[in-house]
């Protein structure tokens, strides 16, 4: 059984994506007098990977004026050469719909097939260990993106500011950033607030081992190393937990595909990563074809 990823798109948005690439007229379809003949689209990807945003592409049809004829669900891993979605309608409802709809799985299938490897990836090294994707998405995409990383078996790691309490070291700069400085106080003081911040953790960015004792003596729950290498992980890692056993350890930076296995090892918590919003697209043949 298939999970239900319910990431909410509202209809604005799916006509905003219509509007952007067919909003007044599709000229070829008008001079060629195609539009009222019945026809048929299918898309297929190509390659093997898993399905995303296929919902959403349907919905893209049906808003042009088309009937959804078959689905697979996203989440859904989809065999080389399967296909992901078919409809039918007026010539001119489908070829609207075209490549809108094209784009949308490419991207996402793209970005749900880039996830799941890295998370069989992780899996076969430490199950235990969760791949967590940022929000470094392109303006407008986040939506897509998630919903995506979602279909690859990652899990947010932030959608939004106003969703965790994390300090950065562009905020600690702000604050005086140095052992001399005023931010180990202020983590204190977030660390007292933050659990009647609707159970909120209180997750501080370090770079360095010293930054870590700073950060954890001053009762952070969390620490997000950024850009660490797993050997120094392994290394601090045990010290750390020797004496804040609660302490939880993310890694976050430059993690990749090629990289992903070796900091699983690493012996943290979870990995942050932003690698898959940038994967490249999947292919998605498109195939038309008159309605008999």
């Amino acid at each position: 059984m298939n999970d239900v990823f319910d990431v909410f798109f509202d209809h604005a948005t799916i006509d905003a994506w219509i509007a952007e690439d067919a909003g007044y007229l599709d000229l070829t379809a008008h001079l060629l007098g195609l539009g009222a003949q019945p026809a048929c689209i299918a898309f297929t990807l190509r390659g093997a990977g898993v399905a995303a945003c296929t919902e959403e592409a349907a919905r893209v049809l049906q808003h042009c004026g088309a009937q959804l004829l078959r689905l697979r669900p996203s989440g859904t891993p989809v065999p080389a050469g399967s296909e992901l979605l078919a409809a039918s309608g007026p010539a001119a409802s489908v070829l609207r719909a075209w490549k809108v709809v094209q784009n949308l799985l490419e991207t996402a299938c793209g970005i749900a097939s880039a996830t799941a490897a890295m998370v069989a990836a992780v899996q076969a090294t430490a199950p235990g260990v969760a791949l967590l994707t940022t929000r470094k998405s392109a303006p407008g995409l986040r939506r897509i993106a998630l919903k995506a990383t979602l279909c690859g078996g990652a899990h947010p790691h932030r959608l939004g500011v106003g969703e965790t309490v994390l300090v950065f070291a562009q905020h600690r700069a702000l604050l005086g950033d140095a052992p001399s400085g005023h931010w180990p106080a202020l983590v204190q003081r977030l660390a007292r607030m933050a659990p009647a911040l609707a159970e909120k953790l209180c997750v501080i960015e370090v770079t360095s081992l010293e930054e870590a004792w700073l950060a954890a003596q001053a009762g952070a729950q969390v620490l997000q190393f950024d850009k660490v290498a797993p050997p120094q992980l392994r290394a601090w890692g045990p010290q750390l937990r020797a004496r804040y056993p609660q302490l939880r350890l993310l890694a976050a930076g430059g993690i990749h595909l090629g990289n992903v296995a070796d900091y699983a090892a690493s012996g943290v918590d979870a990995l942050v990563s932003s690698s898959p919003h940038h994967a490249p697209p999947a292919d998605v043949a498109v195939q038309v074809l008159p309605l008999q």
